[in-house]
């Protein structure tokens, strides 16, 4: 999942440098998109083998040590691409 979070940190750093975001408002569309991959990848792949398991639909311990885990390790495991890809495409844009 790590591998899926770069990559979608990295396109949303692309997204965000075209449309020229700057400060809060990048870093919202950042935790916003970040939010919904990974709400995205829990109701695909999660929930349903949790379900097929006959494990409480929230479990996310086959993925995961917590769920604490699940839902913010998206969020901290893509910023640094986004960042990255985000200065690049904005000074790009903007030159």
């Amino acid at each position: 999942m790590s591998n899926l979070h770069s990559l979608a940190g990295s396109l949303f750093g692309v997204s965000a440098g075209i449309l020229g975001l700057e400060s809060y408002s990048g870093f919202l569309f950042y935790l916003v998109f970040s939010t919904i991959t990974t709400l995205l990848f829990y109701v695909f792949q999660v929930a349903p083998e949790s379900l097929a398991e006959k494990r409480p639909i929230l479990d996310t311990g086959r993925y995961f040590l917590s769920a604490l885990d699940f839902w913010t390790s998206g969020i901290f495991g893509g910023l640094s691409g986004f960042v990255l890809t985000w200065t690049l495409f904005y000074g790009l844009v903007r030159a």
